[in-house]
């Protein structure tokens, strides 16, 4: 994967990158009980270019600059809380993921966030066993902050089992 390189997102990527999360979505499929994720809305172009904009986004692109992955996210509460990464589906399990948020985490550490926040599913092997991997503890729910009980609220309005959902931190520097 030498020849795949991570950059921070541009407006011209965003019209490409619900067809990225769509993709990676069909990972899905080999879960019954997820499999519906495979066929779920995804953010839209207009998301995503508010994102680039005013949040923090990357993108994993080909030698031809098109992207095959994204990472995105906000700052909040001096945290970086990574909205969602995806890796087009034929890319998966290349370690792209992890090289996507290994540049998160130097893009995080170098504007002075004190942690990196997400919430993912708890018993999905490319989840919080990756995260983990990473470096991200689990967080109990007592432990959770305003930000990340409203990102779990929402989470749950939008139709996610909140009973497998977990929210997962790594603590910087």
């Amino acid at each position: 994967m030498d020849t795949i390189t991570v950059r921070l997102a541009k407006a011209k990527d965003a019209p490409l990158l619900p067809a990225v999360e769509r993709s990676a979505a069909q990972v899905f499929l080999q879960l019954p009980d997820l499999a519906w994720i495979a066929n779920d809305r995804v953010q839209t172009e207009e998301r995503h270019l508010e994102l680039i904009e005013h949040g923090a986004a990357w993108v994993a692109v080909n030698p031809e600059d098109i992207p095959i992955a994204f990472l995105n996210g906000k700052w909040t509460d001096q945290d970086l809380h990574i909205n969602e990464i995806s890796v087009q589906f034929n890319y998966q399990g290349k370690g792209i993921g992890r090289k996507m948020m290994n540049a998160a985490r130097e893009w995080a550490e170098s504007h002075g966030c004190l942690s990196i926040t997400l919430t993912t599913f708890r018993d999905v092997p490319w989840n919080e066993g990756f995260y983990r991997s990473l470096g991200f503890t689990t967080l109990k729910s007592s432990e959770l902050t305003m930000t990340l009980n409203a990102v779990m609220k929402e989470e749950a309005d939008a139709g996610l089992p909140i009973e497998q959902r977990c929210a997962m931190s790594l603590r910087l520097q």
